[in-house]
């Protein structure tokens, strides 16, 4: 019998304005269980995108918080977060 996973969540940070910006997208949060329910929470409330993917999820997870993103996931995160720009384009004006 599979032993079902637990939902596990992360959030990213990028912000290169900032004083001492970041070079590359930040690990700023991370869980699983409630934990992970309550950044997807937190996320939903201020209005910020969502992205699914496994895999992605399973390459940053073991990252400490505050790390950069090393470079060999730089195109992984890229793409997800094209995904984010692109359906944002979309999405109707608050």
């Amino acid at each position: 019998m599979a032993v079902p996973r637990r939902k596990g969540a992360v959030a990213l940070r990028y912000a290169p304005e900032a004083p001492f910006g970041d070079i590359a997208p930040r690990l700023v949060a991370k869980g699983e269980g409630m934990l992970a329910d309550r950044i997807l929470a937190l996320a939903r409330e201020h209005g910020i995108p969502v992205e699914r993917d496994p895999d992605l999820l399973a390459a940053l997870a073991p990252l400490d918080l505050d790390q950069i993103i090393p470079p060999e996931l730089f195109q992984a995160v890229a793409i997800m977060l094209a995904a984010i720009y692109r359906a944002n384009a979309g999405a109707p004006a608050p």
